[in-house]
């Protein structure tokens, strides 16, 4: 099954979670025994990537250990054209719609482009915006930040995405910031919209996942919890138990 049918066809059950691994963060091993308890606590998919590139060997050999771990489906997430892997299922093939810099709108897309063909991976369009405060995907990609306090500004970039025929967006708040996105953001781009959204940064419990869901979130994504918890199982339930809940 291809993997945007895959979060289609989920997507009409209940409200998803993807967890978010940085192969530059972990060993390959230490990440398919993340992946495990990622799995076992109710997320699905896998996703993996990072603001700054990685190594083309340990990202090749952290799919594969992951794979060896779990069946769900392990999507990149690049940062740059160096993220690509052939044992990947799927990329999310995004243009970052707010950066002051064409590389990382249509650039990096143009170079990627024909590896991904060569691969044979699956592409899932996406328009990435990245909201105040932007972390760091906000300073590597050179992001024009999305005022927090402008939901309408937000949703005109999702409308935009949309109609550019992208099939996901991806509103990203920045890895390890302090407050999530502001609900009234994600309810008022959700309400333009016809495609899933996908919310990331900040979100380190239940709680916040829940509130984010409520607010218009189809897809939510966490990484910096999975690297600082000591107990990956029983975070991700936390946050997959409020999300269905």
């Amino acid at each position: 099954m291809e993997v945007q049918t895959y979060i289609l066809e989920k997507l009409r059950e209940h409200k998803l979670h993807f967890t978010l691994l940085d192969p530059d963060k972990q060993s390959p091993d230490e990440a398919g025994e993340m992946a495990l308890q990622a799995a076992q606590g109710g997320t699905n998919a896998i996703m993996l990537g990072g603001s700054i590139g990685v190594m083309q060997n340990e990202l090749d050999q952290t799919i594969l250990a992951i794979k060896e771990k779990t069946t769900l489906p392990t999507i990149l997430f690049p940062g740059d054209v160096s993220g690509m892997s052939r044992h990947a299922d799927a990329i999310l093939f995004m243009s970052l719609l707010n950066s002051r810099n064409p590389y990382f709108i249509i650039g990096a897309q143009v170079a990627g482009a024909p590896v991904v063909k060569r691969m044979g991976i699956e592409a899932i369009p996406m328009g990435y915006l990245i909201v105040e405060p932007g972390g760091m995907a906000g300073y590597v990609g050179d992001a024009r930040l999305v005022p927090r306090e402008k939901p309408e500004l937000a949703a005109a970039y999702g409308l935009a995405a949309q109609y550019l025929g992208m099939k996901l967006l991806y509103l990203e708040g920045g890895s390890g910031i302090e407050e999530p996105i502001p609900a009234e953001t994600i309810t008022v781009v959700k309400s333009q919209l016809d495609i899933p959204v996908i919310v990331g940064g900040g979100i380190r419990s239940g709680r916040d996942a829940k509130k984010a869901a409520i607010a218009g979130a189809d897809i939510i994504i966490t990484g910096t919890i999975v690297e600082d918890t000591g107990d990956v199982r029983k975070k991700i339930e936390e946050i997959t138990s409020a999300l269905r809940g």
